[in-house]
């Protein structure tokens, strides 16, 4: 019984739809009539004037890239970037796409706070980090030499908090 009534109501539910389907309103599919035509006038050809021949122009040379970008800071104790360098890295990836062959070496440093040897291995992992964000930025990562210099080539004295905050940098060179 059960299965009669199964079959009964799927068979019922079969028919309502094709039924309901069958009343929907079919709408008429004409084409627009086409746009008169009307025949161009001819219009008499004029011979054009022998333009004198210029020199091909020379393209512009290519503009050197410009390597000598600094100022690539660090928050303290930590080879996370400052925002203010994030400009600087953008002009150094759009200097870089103009020379892509171009072999660097990425010189990272510290300030004397700390041991000598957290130094060099917080130095050699702020190189990193702009070498991250270079590569990330769709320069080759094999362009890339990473030095760490640790506290031992500060560019001002560390004696001042601010001599500390420039010594805490990354410095790119072109390779020779």
């Amino acid at each position: 019984m059960n299965i009669t009534k199964n079959f009964f109501l799927t068979g019922l539910i079969a028919a309502s739809t094709l039924a309901m389907y069958s009343c929907k309103a079919k709408k008429l599919v004409t084409k627009p009539d086409p746009a008169p035509v009307s025949k161009p006038k001819p219009v008499e050809e004029k011979k054009p004037e022998p333009v004198p021949e210029k020199e091909p122009e020379k393209p512009a040379p290519a503009e050197k890239p410009n390597f000598n970008l600094d100022n690539i800071q660090f928050e303290f104790n930590s080879f996370v970037l400052k925002t203010s360098s994030f400009a600087i890295l953008d002009q150094a990836v759009a200097e870089m796409k103009k020379a892509p062959n171009t072999k660097f070496i990425l010189n990272g440093h510290s300030s004397a706070e700390g041991t000598p040897e957290h130094n060099l291995s917080l130095s050699v992992d702020r190189a990193n980090a702009v070498k991250s964000y270079f590569v990330n930025a769709g320069i080759n990562a094999a362009n890339f030499t990473i030095v760490g210099h640790g506290e031992k080539e500060p560019i001002t004295s560390n004696d001042s908090e601010e001599g500390r905050v420039m010594n805490r940098r990354t410095e790119i060179k072109v390779q020779n």
